[in-house]
C-alpha cells in the first residue's frame, strides 16, 4: 500500500464508521461460529497499525505481523510487545501448529500468491483451527481505491471458493457483508471512477453521516453467521484445514 494508506489508517482507524463497525460485525462472526478455546492462541497476519487487535484479544492471546515499518511500531505499541514482519506466502519464523484461529483482514488481496499464502496460513493452525478471512468483492467494483492500495484483485464467491480449494483447504462459511450501505458504495465507486478519481475514498465523512453509517453497518451483527446475506462490499470466509 502507499504511505498514504497507513498514514490514514493511523489518523482515522479507531473513528471511521468503517473500522468501528467491521470490527464488531467480526467479533460477532467470530463468537457465532467459530468455537476457540479458553487459551485461543491468535494470529493476525498484516495488522496494519493493529486497529483489529483489541477486537481479537477478546477471544486469547493475540501474536501479529505487519510488513511496513512505521505501521508495525504503531501495532506493537498497541499490542504491547513486538510484532513481527514476516511476510507471505513464507512466514518465514511463524511456528507452526501453533494457532487456533489466523485472521488476515483484508490483507489476501494484496498478496499475487493467495492459494500458497492460505497453504501456508493452514500450516500455523492447530488441530481444528480455523482461518477468518476478508477481502473486497466485486472485480466490476474495481477504482483508484484499489490503486492506492495495490491491491491484486477483488473476489467473487467463485474465485475465493476456488483459491480455498486450490490450496487443499475446507471452506467452512462464505458470506457477504457489509450488504446493506453497498448500493451507496458501489455508486460512489462508479461515481468516482466516471470522474477520473485518483485518490482513494477513505476520507472521514461529517460526523452525523459517519454515526449513521457505524450504526447501519453495525446491524449486520445480528444476522451475519445466521443469515445469507445479499451482495456487498467483502465477503468474509472461514476456512480449516483438511
Amino acid at each position: 500500500m502507499e504511505r498514504i494508506v497507513y498514514d490514514r489508517m493511523a489518523e482515522l482507524d479507531r473513528k471511521h464508521w468503517w473500522y468501528r463497525a467491521r470490527r464488531e460485525v467480526l467479533a460477532t462472526l467470530i463468537a457465532r461460529k467459530i468455537a476457540l478455546p479458553a487459551d485461543a492462541r491468535i494470529l493476525e497476519i498484516g495488522c496494519g497499525t493493529g486497529h483489529n487487535l483489541d477486537m481479537l484479544k477478546r477471544f486469547g492471546r493475540v501474536d501479529a505481523t505487519e510488513m511496513d515499518g512505521a505501521a508495525r511500531a504503531i501495532a506493537s505499541e498497541r499490542l504491547g510487545r513486538p510484532v513481527r514482519d514476516a511476510t507471505l506466502p513464507a512466514l518465514t519464523g511463524v511456528p507452526n501448529g501453533s494457532y487456533d484461529l489466523v485472521a488476515i483482514l483484508d490483507v489476501l488481496e494484496h498478496v499475487e500468491e493467495d492459494k500458497a499464502a492460505l497453504a501456508s496460513m493452514a500450516e500455523k493452525l492447530r488441530p481444528g483451527g480455523r482461518i477468518l478471512v476478508t477481502v473486497p468483492a466485486h472485480p466490476w467494483m474495481w477504482s483508484a481505491h484499489d490503486e492506492v492500495n495495490h491491491h491484486k484483485r477483488r473476489y467473487t464467491r467463485r474465485t475465493l471458493r476456488a483459491a480455498v480449494a486450490e490450496a487443499g483447504l475446507t471452506l467452512d462459511l462464505l458470506t457477504y457483508f457489509n450488504s446493506l450501505l453497498f448500493p451507496v458504495a458501489a455508486a460512489a465507486r462508479l461515481a468516482g471512477r466516471m470522474a477520473g478519481n485518483k485518490d482513494s475514498d477513505d476520507s472521514l465523512p461529517p460526523e452525523p453521516l459517519n454515526r449513521l453509517f457505524e450504526a447501519i453497518f453495525r446491524t449486520e451483527g445480528y444476522a451475519i453467521g445466521r443469515l445469507p446475506f445479499p451482495p456487498g462490499v467483502s465477503l468474509a470466509a472461514i476456512v480449516s484445514a483438511s
